[in-house]
């Protein structure tokens, strides 16, 4: 007989609550049901507590202290409890809605008896003592609460975070929105090809719709190059200004703070307000604050705080689309220290070189910082130009600034040639130190050193023209100086060349040696700059023979104009060579110098009388006095 309770192989296998299983389900009750059941419940918990509280409320009744004592004498309180301030009594026997309990504020036993004497109803007055609680609690918690603010944002302003610990993460960057930058093209010269190189961004950013016709794209990242003054920032600013829209600028060095994670939060907060504002600009000012070469092994074990604000600012560059119309600019004056992988195509896909200008771009960007200046009209811009080889754009903005002080301080009506020319010694040479008193034989030694410098120049052909000769102290150390003016600007120099520089260099100290027999400190920084040249001569170009056409040292200079530190890939008995012939051709640049000056020995003991006498010897002077003489020499 089969055995009907057993379950059959179908209901075995159903599972339960399937649509297989005959059994029936029971319901289930919803999580969000379970929870909104849980509230009713506290909530009609709380509200059997509320009641409870009312209705012992109801049964209480405040009762003057006279009438308290009455109940008393009548011995109708069945207990009494006696507090600090209050008295409260129960009730004996409570008929319908009467309170079971009575309260009276106690009042001091002797004036309760003399009161109670004459029959009248009494009671003490209830002082206000919550207020004075209340104010016990609040002010030291306020005087708390305020000096640990006070701390907190002086502290936060001593960090720079700003608006305190609560805006930490948030960009500090400095918005000029639209044309608010007052920088245009106009006002910035002498950088052409970098202009024309960030003229593509300002036309996409214009019409992106336009300029991207053909399926190109703006570049991501464009980051200029080159060295210090050279008017980057100014040329990122100029960009933000042409195009019209927000320039976000911020310094690489604002990233980092004392915290950890301050500066990704940061890098956030910056693209993420670009983005809203797009088309817009971020300019990133001394990226290599930032952009450092991470380390292979770190110290410490794990990232550093500076790598996790790069790794932010890498994951940025590859986050948003060009086609958004936001780009980014960044400066920086030492590209060789930055991170491969942020130079890399698709971050900072153009690099532009912002160097220092030309004979030209010179000229245009005194012109542009002349026109707040008044200038008298002899003033020839280009002649200035020609006295400042090598300088930068904040160079010649300082060099303008300087000339318009000198006239102000002399009560000049305008800038004339001569106060250019005291601005450029200035900043060359030094500040002069009149008040540097040197004995009668140093002037003699001084006067003769700077004469034969001037004298040697002016005797070799194809030399840099001598604009001005003083022995005037200036500076730290220089007790002279002599100036001389390129007539055009070199970018290359012949083996002859640099050894009529290095002539002109030694001129100095074989005039001390021929004048009075003796040598002296006064030609130190002169025997560096010719130890350097000829060690440039042996080394690097090649110049010596005996030695080979290679390059034995490869000591390439940064932006900032700081040598690196060169390899030495060569032998001992090569290195014995090159110390040979550096001290070679210094030698013969010495004994060359020597011998132009014992040709023209009366020029210059005339020429260093004549400097004593007026301390200074312009170009006109100095052609006066060295020509008509060498003339009678040559024909003696």
């Amino acid at each position: 007989m089969a055995d009907t309770d057993k379950p059959s192989d179908a209901e075995r296998d159903a599972k339960p609550g399937s649509a297989r299983d005959p059994r029936p389900r029971l319901p289930r009750l919803d999580p969000k049901s379970r929870i909104h059941l849980g509230y009713w419940l506290v909530a009609l918990l709380l509200l059997l507590w509320l009641q409870g509280l009312w209705q012992d409320a109801a049964q209480v009744r405040t009762v003057p202290y006279s009438e308290f004592q009455t109940y008393l004498q009548q011995g109708r309180f069945s207990d009494v409890e006696v507090g600090e301030q209050t008295i409260t009594g129960v009730l004996r026997d409570t008929a319908g809605k009467q309170p079971r309990k009575i309260v009276a504020l106690r009042v001091d036993p002797q004036v309760a008896q003399q009161l109670q004497h004459y029959g009248v109803r009494y009671s003490q007055r209830p002082s206000s003592a919550w207020l004075s609680n209340l104010l016990s609690w609040i002010f030291p918690a306020l005087a708390f609460f305020g000096v640990w603010y006070f701390m907190v944002r002086r502290f936060a302003d001593r960090q720079g975070l700003g608006g305190g610990f609560m805006a930490i993460g948030r960009s500090r960057a400095r918005v000029y929105m639209e044309n608010s930058t007052g920088v245009s093209y106009a006002d910035v010269a002498g950088v052409d090809e970098a202009k024309q190189e960030l003229q593509e961004v300002v036309e996409f950013l214009k019409d992106p719709q336009g300029h991207g016709r053909l399926g190109a794209r703006a570049p991501k990242g464009i980051l200029l190059v080159g060295p210090p003054g050279t008017g980057k920032t100014l040329l990122a600013r100029a960009v933000a200004g042409e195009a019209g829209v927000p320039f976000y600028s911020i310094s690489g060095s604002e990233f980092v703070e004392m915290f950890v994670g301050v500066g990704a939060a940061r890098v956030r907060d910056l693209f993420e307000q670009a983005r809203a504002k797009a088309p817009a600009i971020i300019f990133i000012d001394e990226l290599d604050a930032l952009g450092r070469a991470r380390a292979a092994a770190p110290f410490g074990g794990g990232h550093d705080e500076k790598e996790q604000t790069l790794n932010q600012l890498l994951v940025e560059l590859d986050g948003f689309d060009p086609s958004s119309g936001l780009v980014i600019l960044a400066a920086t004056n030492r590209p060789e220290i930055l991170d491969p992988a942020l130079l890399r195509a698709g971050r900072f896909d153009r690099q532009v070189l912002v160097d220092r200008p030309d004979k030209v771009g010179r000229v245009q960007i005194l012109q542009v910082h002349a026109r707040k200046v008044r200038l008298d009209p002899s003033v020839s811009l280009e002649q200035v130009a020609s006295l400042t080889p090598g300088f930068s754009g904040a160079d010649l903005a300082n060099l303008v600034n300087e000339a318009a002080l000198l006239a102000t301080r002399e009560n000049a009506q305008a800038v004339t040639p001569a106060h250019f020319t005291r601005a450029v010694e200035r900043i060359v040479a030094g500040l002069e130190k009149r008040n540097r008193l040197l004995n009668a034989h140093e002037r003699e030694i001084v006067a003769h050193h700077e004469m034969g410098h001037a004298l040697v120049a002016m005797s070799l052909p194809g030399s840099e023209v001598v604009h001005k000769v003083s022995i005037i102290p200036r500076g730290i150390g220089a007790l002279g100086y002599t100036i001389q003016r390129p007539t055009e600007d070199r970018y290359l120099m012949t083996r002859d060349e640099l050894l009529d520089k290095m002539a002109v260099l030694m001129g100095g100290r074989a005039a001390e040696a021929l004048m009075f027999g003796l040598l002296s400190t006064g030609a130190a920084d002169d025997l560096a700059k010719v130890t350097d040249i000829a060690r440039s001569m042996v080394t690097r170009y090649a110049m010596v023979d005996g030695l080979g056409q290679v390059a034995l040292e490869d000591a390439p200079q940064n932006l900032l104009g700081t040598p690196v530190v060169a390899q030495r890939n060569y032998s001992e008995q090569t290195a014995r060579e090159i110390d040979c012939a550096v001290r070679d051709l210094a030698g013969m640049a010495f004994e060359r110098a020597r011998s132009i000056l014992e040709q023209r020995r009366a020029t210059l003991e005339r020429g260093a009388a004549r400097l004593l006498q007026q301390e200074t010897l312009s170009e006109a002077e100095l052609r006066q006095l060295v020509h008509p003489a060498a003339e009678v020499e040559q024909q003696a």
